[in-house]
């Protein structure tokens, strides 16, 4: 089957630079991440006059609020992953990608490729849900490219020259999944003779964003004590790890039930309670992490944050995780038996199909304008 070729375009103010991208997401498979490959477009004037062409890579963390940054006070960092000269280009030995190939065969001789590659412990893309009353850009993790015009790739940037584009890192549910989640955990009473047991169990481990959960809870009163009532929640849990004490938890979604209850001493129940993880529920509540967007996206909840091991957290990135509570209520005196499970909550990869594209079939969207990274 043959079908277009859709091309991500956008121009320098004075439109003497044009960036052409094949895609904006960008696959993090945990052993590496996808590279960018892109061409330059540049002016016959720029050409003749000997300009040199820089672009960048940049991974921007915001972690303050647009609005409260007075006299001098910045809330944002901007870290350079990759620098380097696209024109007049130094690399010679680099092989075109295909999109590359076509792209270079529609723009002629004064395109010019190139290819950035994330670093490897780079965060994901996440952004921070901002309240009704606030305005200006999200906090959290974004990346986007920077092409410009300069004597060196530190040279002050002139906005008619200057193009920013935002792209996005992102993860992908594992195709295999993991052991079922379950655990038991029992309490005993300091003045009173038995114990308390709570089995909790998952259906499984990796769930699609919008996907039911299971959850089989199992009590086993071997206590004097009487259950009064029982709680089951989705924890999402927010490490900012550039903060000391940047940790953070937000209920998703929660259910509260007496039915079967009061559990009498001596006594066993077991039920299935079902809690739906999703941002419909929960677009009013400031902080919750949200999956990185682009433009015209819809927004979704943060997909979890996979990492190769758990000393590998990136000092400029933020780990989200998500976890199932259940919380068994024995009144006043007798407190609360609480069980937890981790679970992961991720977009499954899409499946890949083969496009036949001609060279001369090529979808160009032009980006529009959008508010300055600077």
């Amino acid at each position: 089957m043959v079908v277009n070729f859709k091309v991500f375009k956008k121009c320098s103010p004075n439109g003497k630079l044009s960036l052409y991208l094949g895609k904006r997401e960008f696959v993090d498979y945990l052993s590496g991440t996808e590279a960018i490959d892109g061409i330059l477009r540049v002016d016959q004037d720029y050409i003749d006059s000997g300009r040199k062409i820089f672009g960048q890579l940049i991974c921007s963390f915001r972690y303050g609020r647009e609005e409260d940054e007075v006299m001098g006070l910045n809330f944002q960092k901007d870290l350079c992953l990759v620098s380097e000269q696209i024109y007049p280009p130094q690399k010679t030995d680099s092989n075109a990608t295909r999109l590359q190939e076509r792209l270079l065969k529609k723009l002629g001789s004064s395109a010019v490729p190139f290819t950035f590659n994330f670093p490897q412990s780079s965060p994901a893309s996440v952004t921070l849900q901002q309240g009704k009353e606030e305005s200006g850009n999200p906090c959290g993790v974004s990346y986007y490219i920077k092409i410009f015009c300069g004597e060196n790739d530190s040279d002050l940037t002139h906005k008619r020259s200057t193009i920013c584009l935002g792209v996005r890192k992102i993860q992908f549910a594992p195709t295999k999944e993991g052991r079922q989640p379950c655990t038991v955990v029992r309490k005993d009473f300091l003045l009173s003779p038995g114990e308390l047991e709570l089995e909790v169990t998952l259906d499984k481990q990796i769930y699609n964003h919008g996907e039911p959960i299971a959850v089989n809870i199992c009590v086993r009163n071997n206590s004097n004590k009487m259950v009064k009532k029982i709680k089951a929640l989705v924890q999402q849990g927010i490490d900012v790890v550039i903060f000391q004490n940047g940790q953070f938890r937000t209920v998703i979604d929660a259910v509260e039930t007496q039915d079967g209850c009061p559990i009498s001493p001596g006594s066993t129940l077991q039920k299935v309670v079902y809690l739906r993880p999703d941002l419909e529920c929960n677009r009013e509540r400031r902080g919750i992490a949200l999956d990185g967007r682009l433009k015209r996206e819809d927004d979704q909840l943060a997909s979890s944050t996979l990492l190769t091991t758990p000393d590998v957290k990136d000092s400029f990135g933020i780990v989200v995780s998500y976890a199932v509570k259940v919380k068994l209520y024995l009144g006043a005196l007798g407190g609360e038996l609480t069980a937890e499970l981790p679970f992961i909550l991720m977009r499954p990869k899409p499946s890949e199909k083969i496009k036949l594209v001609p060279s001369e079939s090529v979808m160009i969207e032009d980006v529009p304008e959008e508010k300055n990274k600077e």
